[in-house]
């Protein structure tokens, strides 16, 4: 590909709109632009990368034996509805009406349709096991828009879809797409890990996450120095301490702490640590028979964060979390947010793990601008139930009992999920068993974030002039710079001939024979992120050389014209 036929859409300027390194530099190499929130086109250059990480994941699914489908983006509401999902989904759901006032949705994930399909084409359990795929943009109407193409709302997943009669089946598959996305994303130059992971609002029993190792991530994983541990850390245990808790001191007593709202405010007017404050928080447990939310107390160690998936898994807490009202809360125990505490309080009231071998401690003293000190468990609080809920940290032990817990960000390319009978026992699609008798298939649903995976790609490979691609997706292999070729017919005829030689050769290359300036060339190509940079300029042709740049390392040598495409070739990665 020739620049003079070729849509180069770099930036000089740094986008103000962009807020971490790749969607700065997918803007400022011409891959992206926005068009609405959180709605992107894409411009030749990233198409071009684009294809060739769809090429990489293909071949990979069809290693496995799965076969591509193509479903629709606009999904009937009806299909929803069949699987409960089309209220509790929630409002990233897009949903509209047609001209006949028929429901539909755009699909953020096509569980649904899959399965419509499934029960209306698979007739016999012979037929199973069976893994559809597709490559599909979805919709989620995010309500914060942010990242760029890293949490978009309309974006290109590759979601693949399995159906066995029996769970040993599924385990086999589950494997095998674990095993292939282990190798998509090592072929596209990612730096990741396998995680334990929540099964989120697709549900299932069990399911990892593949997290991109960037600082830029939205997410958080654990993972032990002394195993092959690793988790979300929304799934992460935080095992019980060892110790004993210690014993009861003086009977608890009541201080002032006026304006004190906040764990370390009210640490602070204490002359303690924050780690000595209880922190106490109400959520929504079950509706009860007036259409009113049961309120329950969820206490935590003061330097502590909820971990919210946990607090949603324990039975009568409200799914999604709901934290009480400043309203409902006043009206229940007639105290301010930041002076709540499980003494006296009538309601069901959760304690951390971690939390109930504090003895001693501080905590609201269902008062505002009061606190209780020297407040302990089973003496002052007889009712209570001890869970774990909270976020691990760097230095917890591992839940396996091998090693220390560290904590990294990531960004998650990609998931699996055992979804079980979830979709098929809603919806029916049934098959007869050995007796005859009609039994739910049981599924697995397996995803790939394509788009994301490529900001996820650049998060990790950039430096101060750009991107730095992986061989395997960039938009070309080789970039070859004329400098001047209208001033000089041997750099014009030796760029030529090279461009041709490549071209033959099956060489993806792109060469810049715009009559710009040098500088203006480099930082453009540099910017691309091209792997490799071939620059012919007349000083350096009445030698007999030309100059070769790995874009990764920066290293420069000189090449003999004549040997000038076996050279290149050499210094691919394959």
């Amino acid at each position: 590909m020739r620049t003079s036929q070729f849509l180069i859409s770099t930036l000089k300027e740094d986008p103000k709109e962009a807020a971490v390194e790749s969607h700065r530099l997918m803007l400022r190499a011409g891959m992206i632009r926005q068009i609405a929130s959180g709605i992107y086109t894409w411009l030749p250059t990233g198409m071009r990368v684009l294809s060739k990480v769809q090429n990489i994941v293909r071949e990979e699914m069809d290693k496995t034996g799965a076969l591509e489908i193509a479903m629709p983006m606009v999904q009937p509401a009806e299909l929803w509805k069949e699987s409960g999902r089309y209220t509790k989904y929630g409002p990233e759901l897009c949903r509209f009406t047609d001209r006949k006032e028929n429901e539909f949705a755009l699909g953020p994930t096509h569980e649904e349709v899959v399965t419509d399909i499934a029960r209306r084409e698979i007739k016999s359990a012979r037929q199973l096991p069976i893994c559809l795929y597709q490559m599909q943009n979805k919709f989620r109407d995010e309500i914060r828009p942010r990242f760029g193409v890293m949490r978009g709302r309309e974006f290109l997943m590759k979601d693949a879809y399995s159906f066995h009669m029996d769970k040993e089946s599924l385990n086999k598959t589950y494997q095998d797409m674990y095993d292939a996305y282990s190798r998509v994303f090592t072929r596209m130059g990612l730096e990741f890990r396998p995680v334990e992971a929540d099964t989120g609002s697709i549900g299932g029993n069990h399911s990892h996450e593949f997290q991109a190792l960037a600082e830029a991530g939205e997410d958080t994983i654990a993972w032990s120095d002394g195993s092959s541990y690793a988790a979300n850390i929304e799934m992460a245990e935080a095992l019980a301490p060892t110790y004993d808790r210690a014993a009861p001191g003086a009977e608890y007593s009541e201080v002032a702490t006026p304006g004190c709202h906040t764990v370390d405010e009210a640490a602070k007017a204490l002359g303690i640590e924050s780690n000595q404050v209880l922190k106490s928080l109400i959520v929504h447990g079950e509706k009860k028979e007036d259409g009113s939310n049961e309120l329950v107390m969820i206490c935590l160690r003061g330097n502590h964060e909820l971990n919210e998936v946990k607090a949603i898994k324990i039975p009568g807490i409200a799914d999604p979390l709901e934290m009480a009202t400043e309203e409902e809360i006043n009206n229940f125990t007639n105290a301010h947010t930041g002076s709540l505490g499980p003494v006296g309080f009538k309601g069901r009231i959760l304690v951390d793990r971690t939390a109930d071998k504090m003895a001693n401690f501080a905590c609201g003293a269902n008062k505002t601008g009061f606190h209780l000190i020297n407040v302990n468990w089973d003496r002052d609080v007889p009712s209570y139930e001890v869970f774990d809920l909270r976020n691990v940290e760097d230095g917890d032990p591992s839940p396996d009992g091998k090693g220390t817990l560290h904590l990294r960000k990531g960004i998650e390319v990609g998931q699996v999920f055992m979804l079980g009978t979830k979709y098929s026992e809603a919806m029916k699609a049934t098959v007869k068993d050995e007796t005859g008798k009609d039994v739910p298939m049981i599924m697995g649903c397996y995803g790939i974030g394509v788009t994301r995976a490529i900001a996820a790609v650049i998060e990790q490979h950039h430096d101060e002039r750009g991107i730095i691609w992986p061989e395997s997706i960039a938009p070309f292999k080789v970039a070859i710079i004329a400098i001047k070729p209208s001033k000089s017919q041997e750099v014009k005829d030796v760029a030529e001939n090279l461009y041709a030689e490549l071209q033959k050769a099956g060489v993806d290359v792109i060469y810049d024979d715009r009559d710009e300036r040098p500088g203006v060339m480099f930082a453009d190509i540099e910017l691309m992120g091209i792997p490799h940079i071939i620059t012919i300029g007349e000083k350096s042709l009445k030698d007999g050389v030309i100059e070769y740049k790995l874009r990764k390392t920066g290293e420069k040598e000189t090449i003999p014209v004549n040997d000038a495409l076996k050279t290149i070739m050499s210094k691919f990665e394959n």
